[in-house]
């Protein structure tokens, strides 16, 4: 694996861990009584964006370490898997 494809592998990880967890936790502002003026009452009322990328970033990084070394030590190539191949012969 090279070193372009280690970030490009962690930041889809990470993009897809985050928008897994931002709906965790969601309460909207009409649920919590206090709608701003201006705003829809569907908004979050306190997203806690900050603490959702801290723990989408722990928990990338422990799967990215996993999916990393599962690519690096099993042995499998794009040409191993390529099941297209009796096809092309």
């Amino acid at each position: 694996m090279t070193i372009t494809g280690a970030i490009v592998l962690y930041a889809v990880i990470w993009f897809m861990t985050l928008l897994t967890i931002f709906p965790i936790g969601y309460v909207s502002q009409e649920d919590a009584g206090e709608v701003e003026p201006g705003t829809p009452p569907g908004s979050p009322s306190g997203p806690m964006v900050k603490r959702k990328m801290l723990h989408a970033t722990v928990i990338t990084t422990l799967l990215w370490a996993v999916v990393c070394a599962i690519i690096m030590y099993s042995g499998l190539t794009m040409e191993s898997i390529d099941w297209t191949r009796r096809w092309r012969e």
